[in-house]
């Protein structure tokens, strides 16, 4: 999810120029390239890195930031849930965000 954060300008292109895109964001909640980053080094994560690289305060409702930004979306909270959200993303013209909790 952390990278994620860095893409809102595709979204906003996807809804600008109404492109049928259905963008599937796998959302772990962390910036989990930096654990790895930090493991690679030998560096354990303290408390500090741990605060700063977990991503849930605040919490990013990325199913209504699909909307803000002109774009239908929602959030697959099972696997019988994030197939009808797919479903209807491929049926539908235009933009649409899923957001996959993982």
């Amino acid at each position: 999810m952390g990278s994620a954060a860095y893409t809102l300008q595709a979204l906003w292109t996807q809804a600008r120029e109404n492109l049928d895109v259905t963008t599937i964001l796998l959302s772990n909640r962390k910036y989990a390239i930096l654990f790895k980053e930090l493991a690679d080094v030998g560096a354990p994560p303290g408390q500090t890195a741990r605060d700063l690289f977990e991503l849930m305060r605040p919490d990013v409702d990325w199913a209504a930031r699909g909307g803000q930004h002109g774009r239908g979306g929602g959030a697959g909270r099972d696997a019988g849930n994030f197939a009808d959200l797919l479903r209807g993303a491929f049926t539908r013209k235009g933009p649409f965000l899923i957001e996959l909790p993982l």
